[in-house]
């Protein structure tokens, strides 16, 4: 089953500045997802993830 994790990030979409917001079954769930909570802005970005449900990895 794929996955979908929605993370919060600076302008430079750097690892270490990520913020985790959630797991979803649609990339457009964790869009309209991040929309409805105000996560667009001009000082951030947000990365959506698509991962296999059961495997073991870093993202």
């Amino acid at each position: 089953m794929t996955l979908f994790v929605l993370f919060q990030t600076d302008i430079y979409k750097s690892r270490a500045s990520r913020v985790f917001f959630g797991v979803f079954s649609t990339e457009a769930k964790a869009i309209d997802h991040a929309k409805e909570n105000g996560l667009y802005t001009h000082t951030a970005e947000v990365v959506i993830i698509e991962c296999e449900m059961d495997k073991f990895g870093e993202l």
